[in-house]
């Protein structure tokens, strides 16, 4: 059987529903509201000849299959979409089938082409499963439908299954745009575990090396000097302790097949060469404090990789930006990055920049807090990076 389906129809099948689909908002309830309200309207004030000639009591029939099958289907188009679609489908066209054998009229209340925006939810949050069976209630209601108009010619047949299309094409196209953009971020966050990982390898590398250095030291002292001896020992034990909490910090994520850099890591100390290699005529200047003491070398990577990118990215989108201050201080058992732009306006950086996102997994991955924002109602954007002086896996 796998052999008589194509590939991707089979991929599409196998697609799971997308997770976290939105839940019901306001603007559902004023979807449904004004629905309703418009369907009440035409049920007035509608004056064609087919509504003409119904009697009173399907008059008030149409409003009532309206009301029982439009409201649930808009409210739970996105948590149960196939249940929507048949629900809100297999009834307004089981209703105009009714009315088509009945009294030779086909069809209801026109307001009920708001049901259009189910399938699109279909196509858009739905597994592949699902919209199958979806997609085949449309085709059959389209089917029926058709059937049952007595006016009903081949432009109707074909009119009616474009518009269905429409719909359905719409949430396909929203469905892999987004899931494109969701790969995106994952690399991204990929990318930055990748090089993170590599940091801290080097950095367990030269305390594992200095371990054995010691321990090598130890060995040849133990005999004649074994008061050296225990000296070294306890210089090993304290290496040992701070290989450990690096270790903890490491990323599970493999090296991509790049040769690994043999320039040692750079760090806080290098923050004053980034002010050095921009370009564009852009200012930088670099406060960092007197006293910020000692960190792990996960951290002080991490903080100079930031202000980095920071600047990197004021220099790309901050408009008729003339300064980018770098300022680093102590908090005691912490430390804080801040980088400020004086650009114009707060649009200046795009918001969900693959940028942000990597500086922001690489700060949460150390156990620190991450934000990035307009500076101020006057302009400019702010990048703050608060980071623990040991790094804590998260």
């Amino acid at each position: 059987m796998s052999g008589v389906i194509p590939a991707s129809v089979r991929s599409f099948l196998a697609e799971p529903a997308v997770p976290d689909p939105p839940r019901r908002n306001r603007r559902d309830w004023v979807l449904v509201a004004v629905a309703s309200i418009g369907a009440l309207l035409e049920a007035v004030l509608r004056t064609d000849a087919d509504w003409v000639v119904l009697s009173l009591g399907w008059k008030i029939a149409s409003v009532v299959q309206f009301f029982v099958s439009i409201p649930v289907a808009l409210l739970v188009r996105r948590t149960r979409p196939l249940a929507a679609t048949v629900w809100g489908f297999a009834s307004t066209m089981s209703f105009s089938i009714a009315m088509a054998l009945t009294v030779d009229v086909f069809g209801g209340l026109l307001a009920t082409s708001v049901m259009l925006v189910v399938p699109y939810a279909l196509f858009r949050w739905g597994s592949g499963r699902h919209a199958a069976w979806g997609a085949a209630v449309l085709v059959l209601a389209g089917i029926f439908g058709n059937l049952a108009d007595p006016g009903s010619g081949l432009g109707d047949w074909v009119g009616g299954f474009i518009v269905l299309g429409i719909p359905v094409e719409a949430g396909l196209a929203v469905r892999y745009r987004g899931n494109a953009r969701a790969r995106m971020i994952d690399e991204a966050k990929s990318r930055e575990r990748e090089q993170l990982a590599r940091e801290l390898h080097d950095t367990v590398a030269h305390h594992v090396s200095a371990i054995a250095i010691q321990a090598q030291a130890g060995q040849a002292l133990a005999a004649t000097a074994p008061e050296r001896a225990v000296e070294i020992l306890a210089v090993i034990e304290a290496t040992a302790s701070t290989t450990l909490n690096e270790m903890r910090t490491m990323v599970g994520s493999l090296r991509s097949g790049t040769d690994a850099e043999l320039a040692p890591q750079r760090g806080v100390a290098d923050l004053p060469r980034l002010a050095d290699g921009v370009v564009g005529g852009l200012r930088v200047e670099v406060d960092v404090d007197a006293d910020l003491g000692r960190m792990g070398q996960a951290v002080d990577a991490a903080l100079y990789r930031i202000a980095q990118e920071a600047i990197t990215n004021a220099v790309r989108h901050a408009r008729r930006a003339r300064m980018v201050e770098v300022r680093l201080e102590s908090l005691g058992d912490a430390v804080r990055l801040t980088v400020t732009d004086d650009g114009d306006g707060s649009e200046s950086h795009p918001g969900q920049g693959y940028g942000l996102l990597g500086m922001a997994e690489r700060t949460h991955l150390l156990g620190g807090r991450f934000e990035a924002g307009p500076a101020s109602h006057r302009g400019g954007w702010r990048v703050t990076a608060e980071l623990p002086r040991a790094a804590v896996a998260s």
